[in-house]
């Protein structure tokens, strides 16, 4: 047989960042504590790693679902949260455990300061994305959010904008919007606020993809990161598979000799790498 030869490679600069890790950590500690604990959202973009905190006693509620919530404690996952879910905790006596990303908190507070000066917002992030929505609420959601520049063609903007971008967003893209905005003539402050550690693996993937006959690319299919990364995998490597479970694995896709890279977003979880892994060399 000469499947044996088949080589799998874990990339190892892939999987959780500091944010989604800090998050769970707290929450892992709490649920071990009282045995339960609500979060607003799901804790991370990734179903597999939900459904194993869940077993843990995680409840994920819906913004609606927090209003009828009393003397309870609630995790805020790493996107954050807009001003309007703070009040209403208030109000609510719900004791919130934050687990906002310091690099999601920092853009919300600069976001704010712009605000409050009286500038024109734009938010370069994917509608109705959690971190977006508590972007826009630093804004009294007066900012205007678009994920795709031609959104903005027929629409009357002032002469002078600034620019924001959700933290997750494409590099390469939000540059792009950049230039354009300059190209059709506005006074453009432009903000890059994308993430470093998203930034960074957009540099690296690009060695580590071409490193392999195949790319299997682990992610779970709500992870705006995982959109951004594989499309970075795939480029560099045409033969990227997008994968959420080992369920979507086809023994079709490798032959005998592949040697097989695999990669993963900010919100994979190693273990869920490492099961890939061991599926594919079980083929």
């Amino acid at each position: 047989m000469g499947a044996y030869n088949l080589k799998v490679t874990i990339d190892q600069d892939s999987g959780f960042c500091f944010g989604v890790v800090y998050a769970i950590d707290m929450a892992e500690e709490i649920l071990a504590e009282d045995g339960y604990l609500y979060c607003l959202g799901d804790i991370v973009h990734n179903d597999e790693e939900v459904e194993r905190l869940k077993a843990q006693g995680l409840r994920i509620i819906e913004h609606a679902e927090l209003k009828n919530l009393r003397n309870e404690k609630v995790l805020i996952r790493a996107h954050g949260e807009a001003p309007d879910t703070y009040r209403t905790a208030l109000e609510n006596n719900i004791t919130l455990i934050d687990a906002s990303c310091p690099v999601v908190l920092k853009l919300q507070n600069r976001i704010k300061t712009s605000y409050d000066s009286n500038e024109k917002i734009l938010i370069f992030g994917k509608h109705g994305h959690a971190e977006v929505v508590g972007l826009q609420g630093q804004t009294n959601n007066e900012a205007l959010v678009f994920q795709d520049i031609a959104e903005l063609d027929n629409m009357e903007l002032p002469q002078n904008i600034t620019l924001y971008s959700q933290t997750t967003k494409s590099m390469e893209k939000f540059y792009n919007v950049k230039d354009e905005l300059i190209a059709r003539g506005y006074n453009l402050k432009a903000n890059d606020t994308i993430c470093r550690q998203v930034s960074n693996r957009d540099k690296d993937l690009p060695k580590f993809a071409t490193r392999f006959n195949k790319i299997v690319f682990v992610s779970g299919k709500k992870s705006s990161n995982g959109k951004v990364l594989f499309e970075v995998c795939r480029k560099h490597n045409p033969n990227t598979y997008f994968i959420s479970s080992t369920d979507e694995l086809d023994p079709s896709m490798f032959s005998p000799n592949d040697t097989v890279g695999i990669a993963g977003a900010t919100s994979t979880p190693m273990w869920l790498m490492q099961q890939v892994k061991e599926a594919i060399e079980s083929i």
